[in-house]
């Protein structure tokens, strides 16, 4: 699943960055939220601004590799 085209420009005179991502799938921004508190779930994870970036990442982590999972699945037509 190809979700985002991300593009990111780094200015080196400046502290910040900019970043933008194209939607290139309808409804993928929500199959990836859905996705995002399903793996929460699962892990027993809360989702808020109360939760430490930490289990944020541990969250991120496991969705891409259920992406990557799925991915492998589509690709060997299983």
């Amino acid at each position: 699943y190809i979700l985002y085209i991300g593009k990111n420009i780094n200015r080196r005179c400046s502290m910040s960055s900019k970043s933008t991502n194209k939607l290139i799938v309808p409804g993928s921004k929500q199959a990836v939220e859905n996705l995002k508190y399903e793996i929460a779930n699962e892990l027993g994870i809360t989702l808020g601004a109360d939760t430490s970036s930490r289990l944020n990442g541990t969250v991120g982590g496991y969705m891409t590799k259920k992406l990557v999972e799925m991915a492998e699945r589509q690709m060997s037509g299983k």
